[in-house]
């Protein structure tokens, strides 16, 4: 009797432990800028329910992606998001996932181990099974929907546009019937009504496609952005002067979205699209909120969203996340949960894949050595006032390479063999490049110091002192 009283003591406090677990909902956008949310004061876009989320929690204005070694950057930075590993490391065991899973250390198993039921739906993108990282699997998307001919290159002044964002028939986002978005809403919805059921904490991964192109969705949602409406980026160039030694010509796929040199109507075109993607998702995520709310869980759930990416748009004349500005580099990142600070911004510079090493914190799991991201739960806290990162480090391809420090950016193109510098506290939107000056010749020469130094603890294949040496 005594050991039969003693087992269920311990499973008493074993369920008393688990139920004391926060739930982890993790909304999860493409191609998403850091400055297309309204409650960050660009009010060209409505998003209400993302306001919403900002009001209910804490925002990170300075939340990065580490760069790609791929053209295709959601690889690489959804690689590091899942492996917690940065550029580099990442890099080396991409095509080698399977033995990450197999060892048990992907982010999704991690949860699992510290024992959380594991929810995903949406865009993946990594080189192993979704199904086998998690319990309960639906609608596994690929990169992006198919698109066609006519999404490209487009448009042209005095020419019909052939493409049409709500045209059904043009597949993409509309394949299966369903608008992509609002199968992601509805899997999510559906996750939460099973979640309530059982006994174990949550972790929810929802990895929407949008806003990546092709950028379709309903007509009341592209209604709502006259071009009359759209501004036109302050940093506005006909065409970037590096754009071909970097890797961003107009045969990259995303640059050729538009015609080169850039206008006005193609500019304002695609973002049109692209705001009306991102609000189309925004209501979607609404729906979310309005459910969890609903099922008696949020008090005990920590809710993120982020982007694997930001998106140019004809910032400084380039469409693409293929560089290393901070519209492309730089994502929205909002955090809600208990004991966050409600409607309060945090300027520390962070990766977005803290995310994962949050995540392990919360659920008390122990992170693994081989992690390079850090908990953002002391900067929620304040226990801790200073970044984790000193600097941040940005890389493409052998291509580019950049350091953002103390209010200052470093670009490199190593191919180009060009230094472009920026003082981002006075100059945000990266429009005048002091590389040249001779009174910012020390901080060009310290922030390359910090380049290099930083490019040799990543493991970089690039060897900066060297290329600009030469």
């Amino acid at each position: 009797m005594k050991t039969i009283a003693s087992s269920l003591l311990l499973l008493t406090l074993s369920t008393s432990l688990q139920a004391a677990k926060p739930n982890v909902l993790f909304l999860f956008a493409d191609d998403h800028t850091y400055e297309a949310v309204r409650a960050f004061g660009h009010t060209d876009i409505d998003t209400p329910n993302l306001d919403r989320l900002a009001a209910r929690g804490t925002t990170f204005t300075r939340a990065y992606n580490m760069g790609s070694w791929s053209g295709a950057v959601c690889v690489a930075s959804r690689t590091m998001l899942v492996t917690g590993r940065s550029v580099w490391d990442a890099n080396k065991v991409y095509n080698k996932t399977n033995t990450e899973r197999e060892a048990g250390v992907l982010w999704p198993q991690l949860m699992q181990k510290a024992g959380y039921k594991t929810y995903m739906t949406g865009k993946w993108h990594i080189q192993t099974d979704a199904a086998k990282c998690f319990d309960v699997v639906k609608d596994v998307r690929a990169g992006m929907p198919k698109t066609v001919p006519t999404a490209y290159n487009r448009p042209i002044a005095d020419q019909t546009d052939a493409w049409s964002p709500f045209d059904k028939s043009l597949g993409g986002f509309w394949e299966g019937g369903t608008h992509w978005s609002e199968v992601v809403r509805d899997d999510t919805l559906g996750f939460l009504a099973d979640a309530k059921l059982q006994e174990k904490p949550f972790f929810i991964y929802a990895a929407f496609n949008a806003p990546h192109d092709p950028r379709q969705a309903p007509k009341e949602f592209i209604d709502k952005y006259p071009l009359s409406r759209i501004a036109m980026p302050q940093n506005f160039l006909p065409e970037y002067p590096y754009k071909d030694d970097i890797g961003c010509s107009h045969s990259l796929r995303d640059e050729n979205l538009a015609p080169m040199p850039r206008t006005e109507l193609s500019v304002k075109t695609h973002r049109q699209e692209y705001y009306a993607l991102i609000s189309h998702m925004d209501a979607q995520i609404g729906r979310i909120l309005d459910a969890l709310d609903a099922s008696g869980q949020a008090e005990n759930t920590w809710i993120f969203f982020t982007a694997d990416h930001g998106l140019a748009i004809g910032h400084h004349g380039l469409f693409g996340k293929q560089n290393m500005y901070d519209h492309s580099v730089r994502v929205p990142f909002l955090v809600a949960g208990p004991g966050v600070a409600k409607g309060a911004k945090n300027d520390s510079a962070i990766y977005l894949q803290d995310v994962m090493a949050t995540a392990l914190d919360l659920a008390g799991a122990e992170k693994p050595k081989h992690v390079f991201y850090n908990s953002l739960r002391p900067l929620l806290n304040g226990g801790q006032k200073q970044s984790n990162y000193e600097s941040v480090y940005g890389a493409y391809l052998e291509l580019q390479r950049a350091v953002t420090h103390d209010g200052w950016k470093l670009i490199a193109y190593p191919k180009a063999k060009v230094m472009r510098l920026y003082h981002l506290a006075e100059d945000p939107q990266e429009m005048t490049d002091l590389a040249a000056k001779p009174e910012h010749a020390a901080m060009k020469k310290s922030l390359f110091e910090r380049l290099v130094k930083l490019s040799a603890e990543m493991g970089d294949r690039v060897d900066l002192a060297k290329v600009f040496a030469e």
